[in-house]
């Protein structure tokens, strides 16, 4: 388990329920990717992956934790874009 992993894992995960709660807010998603949510959510499926088969260690929940919460940001961008 690596200490800076955890720190990255926390760090991402910290600023995405402030970006979900704003759209949830304001109802409004200027400025956001989809494309950029969608590499993040491969990103964390390959973060999760490599747990999985290689590495498995209590991270892996920050991973899926994290997957879960662009989901979220995804999900809401497509509800509020137009």
């Amino acid at each position: 388990m690596s200490f800076f992993e955890i720190l990255m894992l926390v760090c991402f995960g910290a600023s995405w329920p402030v970006s979900i709660a704003k759209s949830l807010r304001t109802k409004q998603v200027t400025g956001k990717s989809p494309l950029f949510m969608f590499l993040l959510l491969l990103g964390y499926l390959f973060g999760i992956l490599n747990k999985l088969f290689y590495n498995m260690d209590a991270v892996v929940w920050l991973y899926v934790f994290n997957f879960c919460l662009v989901s979220v940001d995804l999900a809401l961008y497509h509800r509020y874009k137009a």
